[in-house]
């Protein structure tokens, strides 16, 4: 049997994993010396209400080498593989502790894919995954789509604030000040291309204008037609609802099961009304 697992950045709900037999590493969440698993001990909605109302800037931590070491342990004692899909290593230390657990495992049927990507375009990747192995494909079979499907991932997000940025150090005092002097709606942009970090890649003056930027890339970089474009969003979801807008305008097929909430780890970088699209481009 092939195993196939996520982490919790991937922003599935639980039913859906379940549904599809998707293990799950949940990431840790805390709020000062309050610590929550995120989708277990903490909703998405939860945590961007308690975002507003706590005094402690929220950090997240990777999932316990524990977790890891249970799910590898048992796939070896039951001669299964498992085809492990987490958080870019761009993002976060997942892959790596994922990597160290499997070189004490000491087995060869574990394949541990740095994604390069996050959230929705996580979820593209997860989805092939499943459906290979659906398929029958074996593990290493699996991996290898994942290789290639990754190099095709495009994720931008248009972000109503720099603030959590700038709070979690990315970001300058003076380049924070300026962007909020000047109602400036930043685009970041992850992908392979820039080693699965997330890097800004334009700014502009109000979030529709922002939204019209996401759209026209899809122009320059076609989606593969294979694939759904997810349109994400953190906590209002009024602003996928426009963006989804936009993109039907533009003759995309959108369809409500594609806009996805964000959670905990990566709402915890780019706030509330933030959104975004993640597809697969041709």
């Amino acid at each position: 049997m092939v195993i196939i697992a996520t982490d919790s950045a991937a922003d599935f709900e639980m039913e859906e994993l379940k549904k599809m037999n998707v293990a799950y590493m949940p990431m840790s969440v805390y709020f000062g010396e309050n610590h929550f698993l995120e989708n277990i001990s903490i909703t998405k909605d939860e945590f961007f209400e308690r975002l507003k109302t706590d005094p402690n800037f929220p950090k997240t931590s990777q999932p316990s080498p524990a977790l890891f070491e249970k799910l590898f342990e048992e796939a070896k004692a039951n001669h299964d593989e498992v085809v492990y899909l987490p958080l870019s290593t761009g993002l976060s230390g997942d892959y790596q502790t994922a990597m160290s657990v499997k070189n004490i495992v000491d087995y060869d049927g574990i394949y541990i894919i740095d994604t390069l990507t996050c959230t929705g375009g996580q979820r593209l990747l997860v989805e092939e995954a499943v459906r290979l192995r659906d398929e029958g494909k074996s593990g290493k079979e699996i991996a290898e789509a994942m290789e290639e499907l990754k190099q095709r991932t495009e994720i931008y997000t248009a972000m109503d604030t720099l603030e959590y940025l700038y709070k979690n150090g990315r970001l300058s005092n003076v380049a924070y000040y300026i962007a909020q002097l000047g109602h400036i709606k930043p685009i970041m942009h992850c992908s392979a291309g820039s080693q699965g970090k997330a890097e800004i890649v334009s700014k502009h003056i109000g979030l529709n204008k922002a939204m019209k930027y996401i759209v026209e890339r899809l122009s320059i970089d076609p989606p593969d037609p294979k694939y759904p474009i997810y349109v994400m969003y953190t906590q209002i979801k009024e602003n996928a609802y426009k963006l989804a807008a936009k993109l039907k305008e533009a003759g995309y097929d959108i369809l409500d099961e594609d806009l996805i909430p964000v959670g905990a780890t990566v709402g915890a970088h780019i706030g509330a009304n933030a959104c975004a699209i993640a597809y697969v481009k041709k």
